[in-house]
């Protein structure tokens, strides 16, 4: 699943109530060329600030201003290096100008400067100890940094300052978002929605929240509104197509992809997963189509060479897939998918000594997969190593209780090696994991199974007696 950008938060934070909070223009001041300055199109603020600092009649404090809301200007422009050079002009001037030591924060967040941002904000809140806008820059720039809890300390005291802003929520959530504190992620989101309705990266941002819950029906309800508020939003399709394939909805999750990839064209993400989708419905060679294209774009796309060996082990094409895990493990030496995926392919060809080695491999670089240990199980008992066979059947249903195939796999190797009261046990406990039969109805159904070979074994030995 695509994660959510921080670029939303990345704003020049209070611009208008810093602008909107100035006294009105000393008369004798030049009013158009301090309208222009002041104004939201960037090229005529730019210019008429500019036209105030060559003039020569603007007092100390309003050559500050100019300079700033030149800065400002720049800063709107993409500009930020000009932006921090007019911020440093209006410090110089006015060092108590908290105001610009915001802005001047707020561009080294945009250049990802993010330790001379908190130098800024931090200068700012010695000045003045209630700027929200400064508690809320700094809340940004440590969620960059990776320290949420910080982060989410300076939201709270942004937020106590000034309780209805929308973005102050947006930014809490993001960091408790990233703490994996989904919950309390969707809660602030949801609050910023109460003051913003049509605040399309909160709705984005639950959404992500939700399908990382698992919340799936949800998660669609506010990607539908970010579509709604945005059709063109092409991270919203592709998470939302997440969340329908999740759902097992696999055309649905496909028309998303559709969508995204005629925004996208060139993104690899997108033609992988709609690959996996038709995957999933067992379209094999469509998917093929699809992870061809991903890794035309992408040769080093490990991701793809798995996913298409996958569908040419689906199709029997085994030495295809072999040939696509090879390449996978040039690239990525370590990938225990891989691995196993490899050792698959194998022991479909009936090479069960090479899957062996790539179920050993994959167990050493994830020690805890189940899987991994029931298909190695499977290789050995192909080989007629029963005794191997179980113990792995064993590993991995220690990994997995619930693991009903290890069950009925267990109980057909414990009946080749004699130990039938095993087989007997093993095979009623993965009929109930199968179809819900209830446990005292397996001791009944062991109890009877055991009678019944007792019985058996009993009356074979007296045939042989009277043969």
């Amino acid at each position: 699943m695509r994660l959510p950008s921080l670029m939303r938060l990345v704003i020049l934070v209070g611009i208008s109530s810093i602008l909107s909070a100035r006294p009105r223009l000393e008369g004798q001041l030049p009013q158009k060329a301090w309208k222009q300055c002041e104004s939201n199109d960037a090229g005529q603020s730019i210019g008429g600030c500019t036209e105030l600092i060559r003039s020569g009649n603007v007092s100390h404090a309003k050559l500050a201003e100019a300079f700033h809301d030149r800065g400002l200007a720049y800063f709107r422009k993409g500009d930020y290096d000009h932006a921090i050079q007019d911020f440093d002009q209006a410090l110089r001037i006015k060092p108590s100008y908290t105001d610009a030591l915001v802005s001047q924060g707020s561009a080294y967040l945009q250049k990802k400067d993010y330790n001379r941002a908190i130098q800024d904000y931090d200068q700012a809140l010695r000045l003045n100890p209630s700027s929200a806008a400064a508690f809320y820059g700094r809340g940004i720039a440590y969620t960059y940094k990776g320290a949420y809890d910080q982060a989410i300390q300076d939201y709270d005291q942004a937020l106590s300052l000034k309780p209805s802003d929308a973005d102050y929520f947006y930014g809490r959530g993001l960091a408790y978002m990233y703490k994996g504190d989904y919950g309390r992620a969707i809660e602030d989101y949801s609050h910023s929605l109460q003051i913003n309705p049509t605040y399309v990266a909160a709705f984005y941002n639950r959404g992500w929240s939700y399908a990382k819950k698992g919340d799936y029906d949800v998660a669609i309800k506010d990607y539908d509104e970010v579509l709604r508020l945005n059709p063109n939003y092409a991270d919203a399709l592709y998470n939302r197509g997440q969340a329908y394939a999740h759902k097992r909805y696999y055309d649905r999750a496909i028309r998303d992809y559709d969508q995204a990839l005629r925004l996208r064209p060139s993104n690899t993400d997108l033609f992988d997963h709609r690959g996996l989708a038709y995957w999933h419905k067992g379209e094999y060679d469509r998917a093929i189509q699809d992870y061809n294209r991903a890794l035309e774009l992408k040769p080093s796309d490990v991701g793809a060479l798995i996913d298409r060996g996958l569908a040419y082990w689906r199709k029997g094409e085994y030495d295809h897939a072999i040939q696509d895990y090879d390449q996978a493990l040039e690239l990525k030496t370590s990938d225990a998918d891989a691995f196993y995926n490899r050792g698959l392919a194998y022991a479909s060809k009936g090479d069960y000594d090479y899957a062996i080695q790539d179920y050993n491999r994959a167990l050493e670089l994830k020690t805890s997969d189940a899987d991994a240990f029931y298909n190695r199980g499977l290789a050995y008992a192909s080989k007629g190593d029963y005794d191997r066979a179980i113990q792995d059947y064993d590993q991995a249903l220690r990994i997995n209780p619930r693991f009903g195939i290890g069950f009925r796999s267990r109980s057909i190797a414990s009946a080749h090696n004699g130990e039938y009261v095993r087989a007997i046990e093993d095979w009623c406990h993965w009929l109930w994991l199968r179809y819900g039969v209830l446990s005292f109805a397996i001791r009944l159904c062991i109890l009877a199974l055991t009678v019944a070979f007792a019985l058996g074994l009993k009356r074979s030995r007296r045939m042989v007696g009277v043969g």
